[in-house]
């Protein structure tokens, strides 16, 4: 469940709701009783599926040169 702040709020106590935030809470803020934004922790996305080991094909990997050159 999205919790709902109101901006006054959110101005007045910033780093309360980041560290609420990067725990998982979500906030849906509003102003004058119309929602203006939602803040809510950024998916980890940044991990990467690992495809292909190069190091596996190549001891210390393979240059990335060699790669685009074959691509």
């Amino acid at each position: 469940m999205e919790n709902i702040i109101n901006l006054k709020d959110l101005r007045l106590n910033v780093s309360k709701y980041a560290k609420k935030v990067a725990k998982g809470s979500s906030f849906i803020v509003f102003k004058r009783s119309k929602p203006l934004f939602k803040i809510s922790p950024i998916e980890d996305e940044t991990k990467w599926e690992e495809v292909i080991d190069f190091t596996k094909i190549k001891k210390g990997g393979v240059d990335i040169d060699e790669i685009l050159s074959r691509l």
